[in-house]
């Protein structure tokens, strides 16, 4: 299979678990704190790495020459991710405040992408013959858009699949939807990106067709414990979320989506099979805490689609 190409970024994250968020002014007591590794791009190049052959997912990214770095390379070994860094001494590798509710599990981020945020056109230009080689091309917008943009148009041009995972959400032109084969907005960022609200299986099918109209080739919107909706111009799919046990964490569960269906869609699955495949990708990472740590094995995720045909 060609490779899975990813541009995004890698930070470290701090996790706090507490009852609530503190108030502005206000200090209390968490329950526990985890340091870990995380950022969108490398959350989703280490969850499709683990469901992909040895070496079939490149990561694209920028990384300050610190501590914080070398955590993202362990990281990428253990997984078998293959890294394509910039080392930007005059930075830093980036961090995430993450709040976790103790009773629900739910998420409240602060990124700070730093060497990350500064990943330009060059840099991605710099690595257009990996883009061009890539059977699955995948971005997000925690780095600059212009170059998630420009990995889109190299990708389009070389003919390989295009995914946008548009979070966080921020304003985009039809010219760069037009190159996204696939947009994965959960239900808030798919209202940032329409202006429509997304409260019902319903209102996610207007939302969705409003971005077929922008020029996107088909729009899958995650829609937490209720699986996710493929739309495009011939169907329209309701995919129920796989339940693998007891939700722990939903942090994260967005980007096991995504790596799951880059990943099934380079192997040439049909596109509800490869949502079902990012479905059950996401439903085993949330039964575990963290981000990249919670990304399942292919055996797990294959051992929950058949116990779920």
């Amino acid at each position: 299979m060609k490779p899975i190409v990813i541009l995004g970024i890698f930070v470290v994250d701090t996790a706090y678990r507490a009852t609530r968020q503190p108030k502005m002014g206000e200090t209390i007591l968490g329950t526990s704190f985890v340091l870990g590794p995380g950022g969108k791009g490398s959350n989703q190049a280490v969850a499709a790495a683990m469901a992909a052959p040895q070496g079939a997912v490149h990561f694209i990214t920028r990384l300050g020459d610190d501590a914080f770095a070398q955590i993202g390379y362990q990281t990428w070994e253990k997984a078998g991710v293959k890294p394509q860094i910039t080392v930007d001494a005059t930075s830093y590798t980036g961090a995430a405040y993450i709040f976790i509710e103790n009773e629900t599990g739910n998420n409240a981020i602060i990124v700070a992408p730093g060497a990350a945020g500064h990943v330009s056109v060059q840099d991605v230009d710099a690595n257009d013959a990996l883009i061009g080689s890539a059977g699955v091309f995948m971005t997000q917008l925690e780095q600059p858009i212009e170059a998630a943009e420009r990995g889109l148009s190299i990708a389009r041009a070389a003919g390989a699949t295009t995914i946008l995972n548009p979070a966080p959400a921020a304003s985009l032109t039809d010219e760069m939807l037009a190159l996204c084969d696939f947009i994965t907005p959960n239900e808030t960022e798919a209202e940032a990106l329409t202006g429509l609200p997304v409260m019902s299986l319903d209102q996610a099918r207007t939302a969705a067709a409003a971005l077929l109209a922008k020029g996107v080739g088909a729009v899958v919107i995650t829609l937490g414990a209720e699986g996710a909706l493929y739309h495009d111009a011939r169907q329209s799919v309701h995919v129920p979320a796989l339940t693998a046990g007891p939700t722990l964490e939903t942090t994260g569960a967005g980007d096991a989506f995504n790596g799951g269906f880059a990943v099934a869609l380079s192997e040439g699955r049909d596109v509800i099979s490869a949502v079902r495949f990012g479905c059950a990708t996401a439903g085993i990472s949330v039964t575990r805490a963290g981000t990249a740590p919670s990304m399942p094995a292919r055996a797990e995720i294959d051992k929950l689609l058949q116990g779920h045909p």
